[in-house]
Formats: C-alpha cells, structure tokens, sequence
C-alpha cells in the first residue's frame, strides 16, 4: 500500500494526488511481475483512478476522511446532503475502480457509528478500521471489538 505521509502528519490527510507525477505508467506491472500486489491510497477522485489504472496498480483504496467529517460534523446524520453527497462521491470512484478491474477498498476515519453506509457500497473488498477497532478494545478486548465491527459490516452488506 503506497501512502503518502507528510513529515507532519499524525495520521494520513488525504490520498495521492496526480499519481502519474509521482509514479511512472507502468509502474504497478513491474511490481506485479515481481509478484508485488502494488495498492495505492487515493481521493475519490476518478482522475486519481485513471491515473491508478495507468500506472498498473491492482488495489485503490478510497480515502474516506471527508466522508467521516462530514457526517460528524452533521450530527451523525447519514441522511444528511452533504454526507450523501460524500458517500456517493465514494461510490462513483469504486464504480471506477471496478470498471477499471481493479479492487475497491476504502478506510480512514471510519469507526462503529459511520461504517455502515460505506460498508453497503456495492463491490467494496475491503475497510480498513484499526483506530476505531483498537481504541474499542481497550474496553471491550480485541476479540470482541472485531466481533461488533465484523457484525455491524455484515449487516450492512445484507
């Protein structure tokens, strides 16, 4: 998984920009051939996409920070236009991403209040959880803390 990470940042503040600036066309094949599954952490942004599946990668995951402040900030309303305006700004790149056969993962920010609605996208592989997951096993145990987000995850896919 390629990250950008500022010397700065305390977590991940956003996904890859202008990926074919930074990264070759080309580059994820080499990799494959290497027997490398190259995945890269993007904005939902289908020209970030394109550049994805130009540079021959095999994995976008979808940076869902703005989706996840947003519905904070909202009052925890999933139903709220600027939180469906997210989630389907995420939803159109992982439609992207499939049409484009590569594999559709989304994380940040996410946590056992605002999953659900990213974990309905159809075609998402993978959300990857580990604050939320961790902070809750401190109370609970990890065993257990897995449990809940595993539950909550498969009850929104149904």
């Amino acid at each position: 998984m390629l990250v950008p990470e500022g010397r700065h940042e305390v977590t991940t503040e956003g996904g890859w920009m202008l990926l074919q600036r930074i990264f070759p066309e080309g580059f994820g094949a080499k990799l494959k051939n290497a027997g490398i599954v190259v995945s890269v952490f993007i904005d939902a942004d289908v020209r970030q996409v394109e550049a994805a599946a130009r540079i021959g990668v095999a994995v976008c995951e979808i940076h869902t920070g703005p989706y996840a402040h947003a519905f904070h900030q909202k009052g925890r309303d999933a139903e709220s236009p600027e939180v469906v305006a997210q989630l389907k700004t995420i939803q159109v790149a992982g439609e992207a991403i499939r049409a484009l056969k590569m594999r559709f993962n989304a994380g940040h920010a996410l946590n056992y209040v605002n999953v659900q609605p990213v974990a309905r996208l159809a075609g998402l592989r993978e959300l990857h959880i580990g604050h939320a997951i961790v902070s809750r096993a401190l109370f609970v145990g990890l065993r257990e803390a897995v449990r809940e987000m595993k539950q909550l995850m498969v009850q929104a896919a149904r």
